[in-house]
């Protein structure tokens, strides 16, 4: 039996435990989970905390839990891709090359736009956070930031600075798949930092508010962390 958890989240913290082990295939789709009075000894909690996080990772299209039914684990492709926790998880997993290939084609249709966007409609403000975020970028290959985290933070800025309401909701879901992508397509160039005069590309453009020079620029690194992981796939093949 685990540990009870020293703090009142008691819920979601037994949703992020099972969500991780749905994820990691800890439990075989075929036989679903546990049963709750089953699960409640295996964590230490109540019977209302159970079913508190069943109900989470239910509304996350992870499971369905019926009346003498049990607690079943649903498809994959019910899951809700774009909830936070459950890409993470994904992520965190040691996901597939065809994942990554997935999250980079939804990032080409999404960041390429954006730039496009923000350098029609970014205000003065939103273009210096663009540049802050650059900076950042210069700092992290003299190591004086963080690698990732810059990088992640310059592709955030574009997305608010696009002034699209949409786009900016898709933050957290870039940001999280950017996480990963960004480190497995650096680790395959065999570089620790995004390439710097790809990323100036893009701020030159939106600067000089080239709409077509902004879109060109953001697809071109996409692009070509696309074709890393296609001959990634190709190698594994």
């Amino acid at each position: 039996m685990q540990q009870a958890i020293p703090n009142l989240n008691y819920s979601w913290h037994i949703a992020h435990e099972l969500g991780k082990s749905i994820v990691s295939g800890t439990y075989d789709q075929s036989g679903g989970l546990p049963t709750e009075a089953v699960l409640c000894s295996e964590f230490g909690i109540s019977r209302s905390a159970m079913r508190e996080a069943i109900k989470m990772l239910s509304a996350k299209g992870m499971i369905i839990s019926r009346p003498r039914q049990g607690i079943r684990i649903l498809p994959q492709d019910q899951w809700n891709i774009f909830d936070r926790d459950v890409l993470k998880w994904i992520l965190d997993s040691k996901p597939s090359l065809t994942l990554l290939k997935e999250f980079l084609q939804v990032r080409l249709a999404i960041e390429p736009e954006a730039a496009s966007l923000a350098a029609q409609h970014a205000t003065p403000e939103l273009i210096q956070q663009i540049k802050h975020a650059m900076r950042r970028l210069e700092l992290a290959h003299q190591g004086l930031d963080d690698v990732l985290e810059s990088d992640i933070a310059f592709h955030e800025s574009i997305l608010y600075a696009s002034k699209n309401r949409f786009f900016v909701q898709l933050r957290e879901f870039v940001k999280t798949a950017l996480n990963v992508s960004i480190r497995y397509t650096n680790l395959l160039k065999g570089v620790k930092a995004g390439d710097l005069d790809d990323h100036h590309k893009i701020l030159t453009a939106i600067m000089a508010r080239d709409a077509a020079a902004a879109r060109e620029a953001t697809a071109f690194i996409i692009q070509e962390a696309l074709i890393l992981i296609d001959e990634a796939l190709e190698s594994t093949a």
